[in-house]
């Protein structure tokens, strides 16, 4: 009974989405249309359940490229009209269309100027008859037993949300670089916006000695800069190498007196480098496939080839960079 019950409903819903690529017509591109020639914001109103829907689409719209916010038809009558400009699109979300605070504040908005789409399962409301253009939302039934409590209707509306949005997205060209720089806290964000720059060890902490300095000098730079390696650098300052920990740890095997020894015959010449203005996940891409093993630390230098920097991996992977 309750496994029948759950199947009947999701069957019921998904008959309401299908129904609406019926719905996807000329009307349905107008209205695409009209919000990419809109010069200001979408906003979005609804009651109850239908306010929750159009809670969601602003959401949608306003992170994949379409300026909009949600309006409460209740808080708009007593004074949140005034977030509405002329220059807006209004989608006002009512399945019956007789919303009580939904209707009281279409003329006002007809008034003030601003486009209005009606959202709707009855294109002869009071909604549909006061809208510039209108989107058929109807369902043939609910899901709800009692036909009372929203359920396919609120699901209908939300897939034709998405519909717009995917719709205006593909219009605007909108690309995940975009989407990253609306989602700047998210795994996207992070890959896409942050730089080597943002996450390098630079200044002061940027561990860098001269070729001359001994292999001891070399180990007090990197305990005292706590990165395990350290750039060198030629007369001119240019970078030319590097010294790991791992380089000093192989030549104490040969006697303590290697530390005494120059960098410049323990360096590894021409490592892995990476410029301070990429991506902070191609350098990741770098360490993990360095060949023949995987590395910890990769130098920054700039166009004239001077040490800026280094990325350390666990910093890359405390920014979430994976």
């Amino acid at each position: 009974m309750i496994k029948d019950s759950a199947i009947q409903t999701l069957r019921i819903e998904a008959e309401s989405i299908t129904h609406l690529i019926e719905h996807v017509d000329d009307e349905f591109e107008r209205v695409v249309q009209c919000i990419l020639d809109c010069r200001a914001r979408v906003i979005i109103t609804g009651m109850g359940k239908s306010g929750h829907v159009g809670r969601k689409i602003a959401a949608s719209l306003a992170s994949t490229g379409t300026p909009s916010f949600f309006m409460h038809p209740a808080e708009a009558f007593h004074g949140d009209l005034g977030m509405v400009t002329a220059d807006d699109v209004v989608i006002a979300i009512s399945n019956s269309g007789e919303s009580a605070e939904v209707v009281n504040i279409l003329p006002v908005i007809k008034r003030i100027g601003a486009k209005i789409v009606a959202m709707s399962g009855r294109r002869e409301s009071s909604l549909g008859k006061n809208a510039d253009y209108f989107i058929d939302v109807s369902v043939e039934r609910e899901a709800c037993p009692l036909g009372l409590a929203p359920t396919a209707s609120t699901t209908a509306a939300l897939a034709m949300g998405d519909a717009i949005m995917v719709a205006l997205l593909e219009a605007r060209n909108f690309t995940k670089q975009d989407f990253a720089l609306f989602h700047p806290g998210g795994s996207l964000g992070r890959k896409l916006l942050l730089t080597v720059e943002n996450v390098m060890h630079s200044g002061e902490d940027n561990p860098i000695i001269h070729y001359s300095a001994t292999a001891k000098e070399a180990l007090f730079m990197m305990t005292d800069k706590g990165l395990g390696a350290t750039s060198v650098i030629d007369d001119d300052g240019n970078f030319i190498g590097l010294v790991t920990d791992g380089d000093i740890r192989r030549g104490l095997s040969k006697g303590s007196q290697f530390l005494d020894e120059s960098v410049d015959k323990l360096m590894t010449r021409h490592p892995q480098t990476i410029s301070q203005e990429k991506l902070a996940a191609a350098a990741l891409s770098i360490m993990e496939k360095h060949k023949p093993r995987p590395i910890t630390v990769l130098p920054v230098v700039n166009e004239d080839n001077k040490p800026v920097g280094i990325v350390h991996l666990t910093d890359l992977l405390r920014q979430g960079v994976v």
